[in-house]
């Protein structure tokens, strides 16, 4: 990928890339400066395609879109939620693809071992049913309390266990021990676990949308800043890490860019799209 050839989809992961964390919680600022904003708007200029890919759920994702003003060229745009186990088009939200599982063993091995571990399932296009409150900002849209066993009773696209009184180092090494037999998972910043049908990822729900427009993974430029953007760095043809990110997500970049609270992502997407008068960058 060269500035003469620049990527033809841009995959953008949302908390921490273009959203800034609120310190101290696990949540965003629910702002897009100017400068992630315009360069947005340049890369849809271009004629290239913007695909939001992200843990969060389609309702909190629509509105991050908005801001961004993605679907001002007229089309339905693409947006990958759920960490790849839904794909949707938007405006209106329409699911086109989704991916399920059984994530009743794999939650019973976890509580088992964090027996005061709060439980969470998507209810689509709603909010989420919880087996008691998450911290306030953590969930977007409603949330219903509900009896574990119910939320996983049928088949679910995306299971998130939080525990405030552990760290993520605990969840990691849990994860490890598990090995969550039938169930792919990711550890957020927090001791937060997201499981998900096996070989669903972000990586998973992109290749879906590129195979859709005619695109090639070479073509395409991610950029993340968390351990659920691994699979989606290593499969853009040009993977991009946030100054800020654990190491763990720069080693499998091909770059590192500013961090979120100096619009990393706004100086990556200028090295291909730059501001007029600005000139790009040699990639």
């Amino acid at each position: 990928m060269t500035p003469e050839r620049p990527p033809r989809l841009v995959a953008l992961d949302i908390d921490g890339t273009l959203l800034r964390w609120v310190t101290g919680l696990g949540m965003s600022h629910e702002e897009v400066t100017p400068a992630v904003h315009d360069a947005v708007q340049r890369v849809l200029d271009a004629g290239a395609h913007v695909v939001l890919s992200s843990g969060r759920a389609m309702h909190n994702m629509t509105s991050v879109a908005d801001m961004l003003d993605l679907h001002g060229h007229g089309d339905q745009i693409w947006i990958v939620a759920a960490n790849g186990a839904v794909v949707l088009r938007y405006p209106p939200a329409e699911v086109v693809h989704e991916v399920t599982f059984d994530a009743a063993p794999a939650v019973a091995a976890v509580l088992a071992e964090h027996p005061n571990a709060l439980v969470a399932v998507e209810e689509r296009g709603v909010g989420y049913l919880v087996s008691a409150p998450f911290p306030d900002g953590e969930l977007g849209g409603t949330t219903t309390i509900a009896e574990v066993a119910d939320m996983v009773g049928q088949p679910v696209s995306r299971v998130i266990i939080r525990d405030p009184d552990a760290t993520a180092e605990d969840f990691v090494d849990l994860a490890s021990r598990l090995g969550l037999h039938g169930t792919d998972y990711i550890v957020g910043w927090t001791a937060w676990l997201d499981l998900a049908p096996v070989g669903v990822s972000k990586a998973s729900g992109l290749e879906y949308v590129a195979q859709q427009l005619g695109i090639d993974r070479a073509d395409v430029l991610a950029i993340g800043d968390g351990r659920n953007d691994i699979e989606m760095l290593e499969w853009a043809g040009r993977g991009v890490a946030m100054g800020q990110s654990v190491d763990e997500v720069k080693a499998v970049a091909d770059d590192v860019t500013a961090s979120v609270d100096e619009d990393g992502a706004a100086v990556e997407l200028g090295r291909w799209f730059p501001a007029p008068g600005s000139g790009g960058m040699d990639g």
